[in-house]
């Protein structure tokens, strides 16, 4: 639920003067890359179980499970083992209101009053701001971790009150901010005009005529044939996650599904065979802020190019999982990469690996779409933090850790909570034989939640550390994890 984009996707799109100057790899290549890939993650230890499947040219050129779907019991992961997808559920929720909209039942041009009118500026936010994350409603889920406050079952209403009758972020329409509170709201406002919980239209309109019969929304995770998610602690082994308490995902994060069904999704909605032609020329156009910026984002789905090719792609995380989907219309290609960990390595370099079947040659003249000059920057700067700057604040955090001793007025309640006096050992006992790094780096910032986000990057010798953190306007850090690069 908490991305847009598969981790690590825009860093990792091969520079198009590489990709064209190389041969096309061939299936074989790629089913080899994928299994090489896998393996290594696997091996490492950063992963339990992959769901990988590639398109091109519309033809299914893999769909395989890797690894197991449960570590304690060893039962292995196959083509069938449903992983949950996290956000990647925005797109079918945004391709439901479209279904909707088609049947004249309503319009994302509708104003969120028709149905909440006790919401903040309720008659001033659209459906369309919602599934576009332009409303201003705060994200109730921008971190990394499940808080105390989500561990607990919570009624969707409630969440909704709390999150979406205070103050907005900013005013409508006006920046670029993701949150999963629009699409709860979304989700109810689904119900309500289709008159069955929105799990049910899923399954009657998109899951069974599409054939996806390994798709479901918010299954139990502890029936058979779901995998069980992961996550690990400042390089620890990979260790059972917390999930979410019912009510929190819902429409912004709630399906879980396998790879092989989720490229019939895809293959179908660039084959025309979901939605009308103005739909789809909805969810391939970018958004655009009432200054007329772009945002890089229609509906569930962000919207770029690569060497000409429109790329449209969507990642996701809940507890334990994290997910990929990336498609490529003009040659009719996707890829998807499902996993039971919150390490996005495998699936960005599953991903790289991919994209140069997709992009080894540049878009006929007839496919191309130019880039989006511009699109998604101003709207993701991060806000003016006090104290130090980021890569310092890093630095501090990451010494006391190493040293098994942190100064907790630093840290956030939540994440001082998360951040127990057992982790903090438990980190010492890893972090602290790797001494003092060679080299520190700031490898890029954005917004979220109205906070700064920032990768940091450790080096030492032979080994690179990865540090995801958050901090709010008053310093307080509010989310710090670590993992191998």
């Amino acid at each position: 639920m908490r991305t847009r984009a598969p981790f690590g996707l825009l860093l990792c799109l091969l520079p198009v003067s590489s990709m064209a100057a190389q041969q096309a790899p061939t299936p074989e290549w790629l089913a080899a890359t994928v299994d090489s890939v896998a393996e290594r993650y696997q091996h490492e230890g950063r992963v339990a179980g992959l769901s990988v499947a590639v398109l091109h040219d519309g033809r299914l050129l893999l769909a395989r499970g890797y690894g197991v779907a449960d570590l304690a019991t060893g039962l292995p992961a196959t083509d069938t083992t449903l992983f949950a997808i996290g956000s990647v559920t925005k797109q079918f929720a945004t391709v439901a209101a479209l279904l909707l909209q088609e049947e004249g039942k309503l319009s994302l041009n509708d104003r969120v009053s028709k149905w909440y009118p006790t919401l903040t500026r309720a008659n001033d936010i659209t459906l369309r701001d919602l599934v576009g994350h332009l409303s201003g409603y705060p994200d109730y889920y921008p971190l990394d971790f499940v808080d105390r406050r989500m561990a607990a079952a919570t009624p969707t209403e409630t969440i909704i009150r709390r999150y979406a009758t205070g103050a907005l972020d900013f005013e409508p329409r006006t920046r670029w901010s993701y949150s999963n509170t629009g699409y709860l709201i979304l989700g109810r406002i689904l119900e309500r005009v289709s008159g069955v919980p929105f799990g049910q239209f899923l399954e009657r309109r998109i899951f069974r005529p599409l054939g996806m019969r390994h798709t479901r929304y918010e299954p139990d995770p502890a029936a058979r044939g779901v995998a069980r998610g992961y996550n690990t602690w400042a390089l620890g082994p990979l260790q059972p996650a917390t999930p979410e308490g019912g009510g929190w995902t819902g429409a912004a994060g709630g399906i879980y599904s396998t790879a092989g069904d989720l490229a019939r999704w895809d293959l179908a909605l660039m084959a025309g065979k979901v939605v009308k032609p103005a739909s789809w020329k909805f969810l391939t156009t970018s958004q655009r802020l009432a200054s007329g910026k772009g945002t890089g984002y229609s509906g569930g789905l962000s919207v770029g190019q690569q060497n000409g090719w429109l790329l449209l792609s969507h990642g996701g995380a809940v507890s334990g999982f994290i997910a990929g989907n990336s498609m490529v219309p003009g040659s009719r290609s996707a890829v998807i990469v499902l996993a039971s960990a919150e390490d996005g390595g495998a699936s960005s370099g599953i991903t790289r690996a991919a994209f140069r079947l997709f992009f080894e040659r540049p878009a006929p003249a007839d496919l191309a779409v130019a880039p989006d000059s511009g699109a998604g920057d101003e709207e993701l700067t991060p806000p003016t933090i006090s104290g130090p700057d980021a890569v310092t604040a890093a630095k501090t955090l990451f010494r006391a850790l190493q040293a098994g001793t942190v100064d907790r007025s630093t840290l956030a309640a939540e994440y001082s909570h998360f951040l127990s006096a057992e982790k903090v050992a438990d980190a010492a006992t890893r972090l602290g034989p790797l001494g003092e790094p060679t080299a520190v780096e700031l490898r890029g910032q954005s917004e979220r939640g109205g906070m700064e986000v920032s990768l940091v990057l450790f080096r030492f010798e032979g080994l690179a550390v990865r540090a995801l953190m958050y901090r709010a306007p008053d310093g307080k850090i509010e989310e710090f994890l670590l993992g191998a690069q």
